[in-house]
């Protein structure tokens, strides 16, 4: 993997990114470029903007009393704008784990899905890997983990990854955005909390991603084509991953030395543009809550989760 000499432009890119009017965008930058500790001055202030200013703010300022967003008894449609992918969002953009509101909006979809009101996100069922591994993670963000509920999905997690995420919207296919999400979501559990059930799901999955098959190629099992994804830069995604999105979990999971994994790490360096940005796109902009702060463009998060996983 590229030391941080090796990136062309990396002072210059870095500063670019802590020019930004997205205070989440200064924060990542701050602590996870920089190397930042949490009580520096600068990660202190822009962490406590992050909740205060747009696009945070106006998130937040669309939630209902009871905690959820658009309908208290649907958290998954309509996309992307109910409680499940707002919650999403919001861990992505680094509001604060203990923000009541956050709190709120947590305890509300762990409520919905415990009482089973959304007939077709049942754990008996296979298939939607991708919604658990995303609702464990902001759950898990969110101080959840001992909730007894949580085990139940951290075993159907486990059973997802081990028969590679095969989903009935991909012709009962395996699928490999439900295993990366699924990772995803194992992945905040702290490595000295991680029994052999789930380490053996780690590992399985990223066999699946990285052996078994080719990032680079993204050579997954699919029911038509491959999607166009798999060969962009996107962000957000929601139950979607792309080479990027799959590099990120990886770091998570400090298996970016994998020769799988260093292939794909080569292809994105090389896709930095003369300024030293990466650029990519929003593909469901036009859908979800607002994710940045005017007038910043996408190429800014894209840029700050490439340098992410390169550093």
């Amino acid at each position: 993997m590229p030391y941080q000499q090796d990136i062309p432009h990396l002072e210059k890119t870095t500063a670019w990114l802590l020019e930004s009017q997205t205070p989440s965008i200064r924060y990542f930058t701050l602590t996870r470029i920089k190397g930042l500790p949490e009580d520096d001055p600068e990660v202190s202030e822009a962490r406590q903007s992050i909740s205060s200013s747009p696009p945070v703010s106006t998130i937040l300022a669309a939630q209902r009393p009871e905690g959820h967003w658009v309908d208290a008894k649907h958290i998954y449609s309509p996309k992307y704008r109910s409680s499940h992918w707002t919650m999403l969002q919001l861990m992505e953009l680094g509001l604060e784990p203990e923000n009541t509101q956050l709190q709120k909006g947590a305890d509300s979809t762990l409520a919905v899905v415990q009482q089973g009101k959304t007939n077709y996100l049942r754990l008996q069922m296979t298939g939607f890997g991708c919604f658990w591994g995303d609702w464990l993670r902001y759950q898990l963000y969110c101080g959840n983990g001992k909730d007894p509920f949580i085990e139940r999905v951290i075993d159907f997690l486990c059973a997802d990854i081990e028969r590679g995420g095969k989903c009935r919207y991909n012709s009962d296919l395996p699928c490999a955005w439900s295993v990366a999400r699924g990772l995803y979501g194992l992945a905040l559990i702290p490595e000295r909390s991680r029994d052999e059930k789930i380490k053996t799901a780690i590992q399985q999955g990223i066999r699946f991603l990285l052996e078994d098959h080719d990032l680079l190629a993204a050579d997954y099992p699919y029911d038509y084509k491959a999607h166009p994804l798999w060969d962009k830069l996107s962000f957000p995604l929601f139950y979607h991953a792309d080479r990027l999105f799959v590099l990120r979990v990886l770091k998570d999971l400090n298996v970016l030395d994998h020769p799988g994994a260093r292939k794909t790490l080569q292809w994105l360096l090389e896709k930095q543009s003369s300024s030293g940005t990466w650029r990519g796109g929003s593909p469901l902009s036009d859908r979800t809550r607002p994710f940045l702060a005017k007038p910043d463009g996408v190429e800014r998060w894209i840029t700050l989760h490439t340098l992410e996983v390169l550093t």
